[in-house]
């Protein structure tokens, strides 16, 4: 009985090496994180320790806002930072 011809096979590639996923944060964002909460910080309690003239007089309990929400911006900064 004759023999079948094999078939050519291909010459083997290595599959393509992965690129490294670069994992962290830019340099700017741990201090600006920080900066956020201190001033936050800072503003609520200059506030209470002025009796309400500074920072703005003109916003009045609004300053509490303010600081609130610088606070709150550092602290969503740190569900980011790996």
């Amino acid at each position: 009985m004759p023999e079948s011809k094999g078939r050519p096979k291909p010459a083997f590639t290595p599959p393509p090496r992965a690129q490294k996923v670069k994992v962290g944060n830019p340099r700017w964002f741990v201090p600006l994180m920080c900066t956020l909460m201190i001033v936050g910080l800072l503003w609520t309690a200059t506030y209470y320790i002025t009796g309400e003239q500074y920072p703005l007089s003109q916003i009045g309990r609004w300053n509490l806002g303010v600081g609130f929400a610088l606070m709150l911006a550092g602290f969503a900064m740190t569900t980011r930072w790996r």
